[in-house]
């Protein structure tokens, strides 16, 4: 089976409204964001000057452009703002890849590789984001449709059953529907491949290189049957459906990571009733009784588990963070924050850890909720996108919209589905 473009001219789904501003750039928000850039970056020159010089751009143009070091700066006062992240201690260490000259779906997707190369960067995992070109009034931006670049397949068996993760057997049949097949009989943990559009370009489906994705295999240290339910999980979580917004221009395609804290994995990915949902089966290897909710049989079951994934990760070299240690981090990054003179935004709810959250030191206390940009946001459009494989949301063109249909043509070979991957 080769692979295929399949080409959305000029305004994707119009199903759904555009995405408001249709690439022109906020002046409002410009202010604002250079203003804190010039006050937390005194040496980089007169405020006013770079003010008056965005007001003419975007008079010109719709929009302007970031200098290299704005661009930096926003995106780690992103993750800064971001009220649902618990490792932010860290934000200043965000490498920044600038590849805002890069638009082509392919072309996305081969730099998205490249992303999860550096970022894994041997098992010690780096906080890395690439920001592709921004929306702008005449040329919208590339769309990543997947949720993460790394994610599993969730194949629905003729039983309703699902194989893999539930949570994306809708996105897992849309990209069948474009030609992508598992390399084998499907499994449990088949990664699926990226997605990548262009309003006028068509849609690249590629898969990933084998040797991109870091995998690791959970083993238990006192349980040795642990490795026996066959449970695997990926080293970087790197999110790429979230719209990164900088002064009032929009990079949709900004992929992202840190490293992850084990109840991510642990406590939702495998421990969650709609997603993996291993509980009862380790429950059962360890003589739970499961009859009852009063034997805490979910609490004992959910403790093994992460301490499997903590333990595999620590034996395999590959970074991560407990939920104990990182909540004492997220309150030092509050204090430095607090020192600066900055309010920290915070959703309690996503602070607290998902495992144990009243003996970690983040749950006794309220936070600021107050939204700051600059910012990364979920849209609704993508998040649809990201989950069910509905075709990404553009801006009009100006020239007027142009009905929905679909081209294809063959995938140069490097794109090809379950082809040769020659990156």
């Amino acid at each position: 089976m080769t692979g295929e473009i399949w080409a959305l001219p000029r305004g994707g789904d119009r199903a759904a409204p555009p995405q408001a501003g249709g690439g022109v750039a906020d002046l409002d928000q410009a202010e604002e964001f250079l203003e804190l850039f010039h006050a937390e970056n005194p040496a980089a020159g007169p405020l006013s000057e770079r003010v008056r010089w965005v007001r003419a751009e975007s008079e010109l143009t719709g929009t302007y452009r970031h200098t290299s070091a704005e661009l930096e700066f926003g995106a780690r006062v992103a993750w800064r703002n971001s009220a649902r992240c618990i490792g932010r201690l860290y934000w200043r260490s965000m490498r920044v890849r600038d590849l805002r000259a890069v638009r082509a779906p392919a072309e996305v997707a081969e730099h998205c590789v490249e992303h999860l190369r550096l970022a894994t960067n041997g098992g010690k995992v780096r906080p890395l984001i690439t920001i592709f070109a921004p929306d702008a009034p005449d040329a919208p931006a590339p769309r990543i449709w997947n949720e993460q670049l790394i994610r599993y397949a969730g194949h629905r068996r003729p039983d309703g059953t699902v194989l893999g993760d539930p949570r994306y057997t809708e996105f897992t049949q849309a990209v069948r529907d474009l030609g992508w097949k598992p390399e084998a009989e499907p499994g449990a943990f088949d990664v699926l491949p990226l997605v990548v559009s262009g309003r006028d370009e068509g849609t690249v489906v590629h898969p990933l290189p084998r040797d991109t994705v870091r995998e690791v295999e959970l083993t238990h240290p006192d349980h040795p049957w642990f490795a026996e339910l066959g449970l695997r999980w990926h080293a970087v979580p790197a999110i790429s459906s979230m719209r990164l917004s900088i002064g009032g221009v929009d990079y949709p395609a900004a992929p992202f990571n840190g490293w992850y804290m084990g109840t991510e994995i642990g406590a939702r990915n495998f421990a969650d009733h709609d997603r993996f949902d291993v509980l009862p089966a380790v429950a059962e290897r360890l003589g739970l009784d499961t009859s009852r909710e009063t034997s805490l049989w979910r609490d004992r079951a959910l403790v093994e588990v992460n301490v499997a994934v903590l333990h595999s990760f620590a034996e395999a070299g590959v970074a991560i963070t407990d939920h104990h240690t990182e909540s004492a981090r997220f309150l030092t990054h509050v204090e430095r924050e607090e020192k600066a003179g900055r309010s920290c935004p915070a959703d309690w709810s996503w602070i607290v850890p998902p495992m144990s959250g009243g003996i970690t030191p983040v749950f006794h206390r309220y936070y600021d909720t107050e939204a700051l940009r600059p910012e990364f946001v979920a849209d609704e459009s993508a998040t649809r996108t990201a989950l069910s494989g509905v075709p990404p949301v553009f801006p009009e063109s100006t020239d007027g919209p142009i009905p929905w249909s679909y081209l294809h043509t063959p995938l140069p070979r490097q794109h090809q589905v379950n082809g040769t991957q020659a990156i």
